[in-house]
């Protein structure tokens, strides 16, 4: 009994491509979670600086609360991020307690959100593929700002 020799040609691109598919795929996944990550950063940055904009420009600090909360949410729909939801924690460092937008405030807005990778497995359970994501931004509210208290505004008729 002659035993045939099995002919090895060929294997070597089955493999070749069993090991690119297995290699790849997580590869491309790994990629495109990053940037999916890198969007949601800039995204929350952006929505920090812009929310700190908002409310340093509002006439008090209940509108500025509100303010700073739309314009996170508005910025992060126009970066791409529409679903992505956001708390806005405002505070400050004042002169006058109960009040942000004195003279020589100092107001910090930190915004806090998450990001969902994408094609994650669902077995892994809910929220078990998010990567969180803060961002925080601080707006000095100025001395020579018109603000609501008299006594805070220098004196023209001293100079």
């Amino acid at each position: 009994m002659t035993r045939r020799r099995r002919d090895d040609r060929g294997s070597a691109l089955v493999e070749f491509t069993w090991l690119a598919v297995l290699l790849l795929v997580p590869l491309v996944w790994i990629v495109i979670s990053v940037f999916q990550v890198q969007q949601g950063a800039f995204a929350v940055s952006a929505a920090a600086r812009a929310a700190g904009r908002a409310y340093a420009l509002a006439p008090d600090d209940a509108v500025g609360r509100e303010r700073a909360r739309l314009a996170a949410q508005q910025v992060l729909a126009d970066q791409g991020a529409a679903g992505q939801t956001a708390s806005v924690d405002v505070s400050c460092e004042t002169p006058d307690p109960g009040n942000c937008l004195v003279g020589t405030s100092v107001i910090t807005v930190r915004v806090r959100s998450s990001v969902t990778l994408p094609l994650a497995p669902e077995i892994l359970g809910e929220g078990a593929a998010t990567f969180a994501l803060d961002a925080t931004h601080t707006v000095p509210y100025g001395q020579y700002v018109e603000s609501s208290t008299a006594e805070q505004q220098p004196d023209a008729s001293r100079r």
